[in-house]
């Protein structure tokens, strides 16, 4: 369904970015952030997913600045290159291509950040720094706890699993108590729940959160 395009950050870097045109009429667009294991198999499902629900999607290649081509299975060996990855990329640089493929998807519909895992961190951070996007989502996003004192500028929506071993609850309520306009939502559920390719897929959770999410992207 979808198709790469090739993209131009601020700063001259190109990168390739996943691509799927929205089925029937567009209801906005999306630009998909990454977790630490590239755009994958997965990465590109959900984006065709989006596509199929009316938005126009893009997931921009981010491990392109180090690697072209990187897609990591769910395995030890996966989250230690990963890790690696993105802990080389800094969260500056990462939202030049978030906000090149912004940029691509920006023809008419409103656009809007989601982001897993590393890229729900990145979501965060873009609600506050890249102009002209109308809403932002992250799903369970490690580190924002350590970003938070970054307010951000549109409507921004946070998933979280209580059985999270990366993102322990007290991380989750600090992000509450310091920011009563972000909506929250914690489900029954480990990290990774929204990724059906990991042992800690939780349907319930998953199919809740989107819900949720695309309740949260069609609303004023």
């Amino acid at each position: 369904m979808g198709k790469k395009v090739r993209l131009t950050a601020e700063d001259g870097h190109q990168l390739d970015a996943y691509l799927c045109e929205a089925q029937g009429e567009c209801k906005g667009a999306i630009v998909l952030v990454q977790e630490i294991f590239g755009v994958n198999s997965h990465i590109r499902s959900v984006a065709e997913r989006f596509a199929e629900l009316g938005y126009r999607t893009i997931a921009p290649a981010l491990f392109d600045r180090l690697e072209p081509n990187v897609e990591l299975a769910y395995d030890a060996d996966g989250v230690a290159k990963g890790r690696e990855f993105k802990d080389r990329i800094a969260d500056e640089i990462a939202l030049k291509d978030i906000a090149a493929a912004a940029d691509y998807v920006d023809t008419g519909p409103k656009v809007s950040v989601i982001g897993y895992c590393w890229g729900g961190k990145l979501a965060y951070l873009a609600a506050g720094k890249i102009k002209n996007l109308f809403k932002a989502v992250g799903y369970y996003g490690g580190g924002i706890v350590g970003v938070m004192e970054q307010n951000p500028q549109i409507p921004t929506l946070l998933h979280f699993g209580d059985q999270d071993s990366a993102i322990p609850m007290s991380e989750v309520e600090a992000i509450i108590a310091r920011h009563p306009e972000v909506e929250v939502h914690v489900y029954s559920a480990g990290h990774g729940f929204n990724c059906d390719a990991r042992g800690s897929y939780n349907k319930e959770a998953a199919d809740l959160a989107l819900k949720r999410s695309l309740d949260f992207l069609q609303g004023t």
